[in-house]
């Protein structure tokens, strides 16, 4: 039996503990097997039964039967839809606790639920978001390869990369650098290779400017900097092709032609995963030496607590990440 997956319960005020629960409900029988690191009382709080997990060989075991909890309590009451950094300690110890799982192997891999950065920040939490955090804390663990963290959305048949992330699109231009394209390109082609069992993976660079700067006429960024970088990666090997004028790289027929796309800024990567598939997307962090993959949707502060979340995106984030875990193990 394969080692169940480490589900961090993410901010306990969002539709975290609601989306986990509607989860295990759909997996139970057939799974993949997961537990969840978190406050059990908020979970069995959902209806769903839940028990306490004294390793996760036995979470593992007891899956089809109760949702397996490693309970970590909050020191803070919760109200669905209103933050507060008093749960700060608390999801940043889940967070750590599911990667150090993951490092030894008792996990196959991490699961986010969604976070809320304003009060982590408010807390004095130091990393932009989830990404750079697990970063940071599988740093000294050898990695094969180029090193991450990348962004991935993925759906269907479509994947897309960023090259710069939350950051104003005022700024994303001036981001924009050979190195930084090569870097993430090269790290999406090995993950292609080692996590998605993709033998000759094939990258599609999506231009920065409308019809990829024509020649120019409408920006340079593709001349001196995008086109620079697609051919140091054929350079390396890699079967990348661009820049691409984005407004014709999504429907079905360009999909065929490439593995993933790498998008310049966050919104040119974003807006077609979620037009394809909005309740189904998945975020994969690439280049880490473990599995982590979540939602791709937020904490959902509106909804929570209403009984409405859908738990689409966290069942197909399960599930991913349980397929780049078996292919990691088959290797």
């Amino acid at each position: 039996m394969p080692a169940p997956l480490a589900l961090t319960l993410g901010d306990p005020a969002g539709v975290g503990p609601e989306i986990i629960a509607k989860a295990w409900r759909a997996l139970k029988d057939e799974g993949p097997a997961f537990v969840v690191i978190g406050d059990r009382e908020l979970l069995a709080a959902q209806g769903a039964p839940t028990v306490e997990a004294a390793s996760l060989a036995d979470a593992a075991r007891s899956f089809a039967e109760a949702l397996p909890v490693l309970h970590q309590p909050l020191s803070a009451p919760v109200q669905a839809g209103a933050p507060s950094p008093a749960h700060a300690p608390a999801v940043i110890g889940w967070i750590e606790t599911a990667t150090a799982l993951a490092l030894t192997g008792e996990a196959s891999g991490v699961v986010t639920a969604p976070i809320a950065k304003a009060p982590l920040y408010a807390a004095g939490f130091k990393f932009p978001g989830h990404t750079e955090f697990l970063a940071d804390l599988t740093s000294l663990a050898p990695l094969a390869g180029e090193r991450g963290p990348v962004m991935m959305l993925a759906s269907g048949d479509l994947r897309t990369v960023l090259v710069t992330i939350h950051e104003p699109y005022a700024r994303a231009p001036a981001l924009l650098t050979v190195a930084r394209i090569v870097h993430v390109a090269q790290v999406t082609a090995e993950a292609l290779i080692r996590d998605f069992g993709i033998a000759h993976p094939r990258l599609a660079v999506a231009g920065l400017n409308p019809h990829a700067g024509e020649s120019g006429q409408i920006g340079r960024e593709e001349i001196e900097v995008i086109a620079p970088a697609v051919a140091a990666l054929r350079g390396r090997g890699v079967d990348a092709v661009g820049p691409r004028p984005a407004d014709t790289l999504f429907h079905p027929e360009a999909r065929q032609t490439y593995d993933a796309a790498v998008c310049m800024y966050h919104d040119q990567a974003l807006i077609p995963v979620k037009m394809l598939d909005f309740w189904g997307g998945v975020n994969v962090t690439l280049g880490l030496p473990i599995v982590r993959t979540s939602p791709d949707h937020g904490v959902g502060y509106d909804v929570a607590g209403q009984g409405i979340a859908r738990p689409d995106s966290l069942i197909a984030a399960v599930r991913a990440a349980a397929a780049i875990a078996e292919r990691r193990r088959a290797a």
